[in-house]
């Protein structure tokens, strides 16, 4: 009677784990599409019959205040995806470069405003603002690459991934030291920012409608800049592949340098996003908003850095909207509450449906191998 060796034995183990594994993924997929569709069936038909506790306008509300803060997800994911596309790891210090350059532009935000210049020339102080933020979360990105990153470029990629996690929590320390506890709070806008606006039938507040455009500014010139500049080939050529750019002439060092600072550019207009969105501030700032920001960048496909912005957007829509829409129909209360849970369950089914992400990876030909 033949008996089976141990290879054998071992491929028929990895056959079966291989097989449970692809049912259960399986599983999982068919329970999130059932509770997603009963979900919305169930508020389309409280909608219709009027029991439901969301109105059309109330709807339109949540929409443009997800797409408002989608867009400063994603021009914080934009960071994430551009040093993962460099050097191939996750900069989780980079909530902490957007935390910076918000606690910094706060004080000077309230100097403007004791000044007087807030409320008599706010365009220009927010313009102030949004370059001081810019400025020191710039400064912030290029020291940590200097000083943490640069010794380990040839060191294991989970060396400079566990780095990152101590960068983090030094800055969180060291910005509790400096200033406190306590949260502060950025000056009111204007009034006539502050009012609603009626736009293609949705009433805006212009708070929200400013970090929209800022979003879309910003993208766009990050992307010419990518796409036009010697700078932007560059960094798209050290992505690829760092051995033969440095071949080609390409200083290589130089050019990650300009990815963290650009980077830390994009957290810096994020956070003044931030500052109009919500005005208040403290040490941990970053923390929450850049596990997000990694979130997005990773539903939009890692790397991508129009997926980061997509990413961005989809997942800020996603908290908005989806407690109220799926959740709150099936019985589940205190959906307001549940914003943070629902962003990472967004990544989970991304990652379950398209592992990816839904614009799909942007990998340099070393991890394509």
């Amino acid at each position: 009677m033949a008996t089976l060796d141990q290879p054998q034995i071992s491929r028929s183990r990895g056959r079966f784990a291989g097989q449970w594994v692809d049912g259960f993924v399986m599983l999982i997929r068919i329970v999130a599409v059932v509770i997603i569709t009963w979900g919305l069936v169930q508020f389309i038909v409280q909608s219709a019959s009027g029991t439901g506790g969301l109105t059309g306008p109330a709807f339109r509300d949540l929409l443009v205040a997800g797409l408002a803060q989608g867009a400063m997800y994603g021009l914080l994911a934009l960071g994430y995806s551009m040093v993962y596309g460099v050097l191939g790891f996750i900069n989780f210090a980079h909530g902490e470069v957007f935390m910076a350059g918000t606690v910094i532009s706060f004080f000077i935000s309230n100097a403007l405003f004791n000044a007087g210049w807030w409320e008599e020339a706010f365009l220009l102080s927010l313009l102030i603002v949004l370059l001081s933020s810019m400025i020191i979360s710039t400064l912030t990105a290029v020291i940590i690459e200097r000083v943490a990153y640069r010794p380990l470029r040839n060191a294991p990629r989970l060396i400079p991934l566990i780095t990152s996690i101590g960068v983090s929590f030094f800055l969180q320390n060291a910005f509790f030291g400096l200033f406190g506890p306590a949260v502060k709070s950025y000056p009111r806008p204007p009034e006539w920012l502050t009012s609603r606006r009626t736009i293609l039938g949705f009433e805006i507040e212009g708070t929200k409608l400013l970090v929209i455009v800022i979003a879309i500014v910003a993208s766009i010139g990050l992307y010419l800049f990518i796409t036009r500049t010697k700078t932007g080939k560059a960094m798209r050529a050290v992505a690829e592949d760092k051995e033969i750019a440095a071949l080609m002439g390409i200083n290589v060092d130089r050019t990650i340098v300009t990815t963290f600072a650009v980077g830390g550019a994009m957290a810096g207009v994020a956070g003044l996003s931030w500052a109009i969105l919500f005005r208040g501030v403290s040490f941990i700032t970053g923390f929450i908003p850049g596990i997000k920001a990694f979130t997005a960048a990773v539903v939009g496909g890692i790397g991508n850095l129009a997926g980061a912005m997509g990413g961005g957007v989809f997942l800020g829509l996603a908290e908005s909207v989806a407690p109220l829409v799926i959740l709150e129909p099936l019985g589940v209360t205190g959906v307001s509450q549940l914003k943070d849970a629902v962003a990472f369950a967004v990544l989970v089914l991304v990652l379950i449906f398209r592992p990816t992400g839904l614009f799909g990876e942007r990998l340099s030909a070393r991890d394509r191998v």
